[in-house]
């Protein structure tokens, strides 16, 4: 890329430039590197929690329920707490089903299908297509590697941060040293509610 008064054209020089940025926090370098993932089987709530990090030119494409059959059934995420309770897990997974239930009965009424997808619990597993960038992971990392974030995003962070490392050693190198709760940024908690990791 352009660096404004230098040689650009030695690579190992603009590697170290890039790392100076980076550690001097010149966030405005961070924005280039662009990140393209399909993110799928998480739930469609932790795809909302996705979107309050959305700023500037990260975008999005979520499959519709509007226009996809889930006739047959639909794949949801069931949370560690109930999954590891065999009567919460029955309540649960039966809550599910009078869902699918009540969805077959309308379709079968004629209702829409955008209508009758208003039925679809926040649990179902939901996909989407993500392009963002270095500084918006950074600072999503900041919030959502914390332990008092919502367990299935900490969960998601996580995965994005291996995937990403596995990618090449350039993104290990973003991930292990960027990519991180916010009190190892801060080097204290800012949560009034403190895990106590940090003072």
């Amino acid at each position: 890329g352009v660096c404004w008064g230098a040689d650009i054209t030695k690579e190992d020089r603009n590697y170290k430039r890039g790392l100076d940025c980076l550690s001097s926090g010149h966030g405005r370098t961070w924005e280039y590197p662009q990140v393209y993932m399909i993110l799928e089987g998480y739930s469609a709530r932790v795809i909302r929690e996705l979107y309050t990090h959305i700023g500037g030119s990260p975008t999005r494409l979520q499959a519709s329920t509007r226009y996809i059959n889930y006739q047959k059934g639909f794949p949801y995420v069931t949370p560690p707490t109930i999954a590891g309770n065999e009567e919460a897990k029955a309540i649960y997974d039966h809550a599910m089903e009078e869902i699918l239930t009540a969805m077959q009965k309308l379709e079968a009424m004629e209702l829409p299908r955008e209508d009758v997808g208003m039925l679809l619990p926040l649990g179902m597993e939901s996909k989407v297509v993500l392009r963002t960038n270095l500084r918006n992971l950074v600072d999503m990392s900041h919030q959502r590697l914390c332990t008092r974030a919502y367990w299935e995003f900490r969960q998601l962070m996580n995965d994005m941060k291996t995937e990403l490392s596995n990618y090449s050693e350039e993104w290990k190198f973003l991930t292990e040293n960027y990519f991180q709760p916010k009190c190892e940024v801060t080097g204290f908690c800012t949560e009034t509610k403190c895990c106590g990791r940090k003072p």
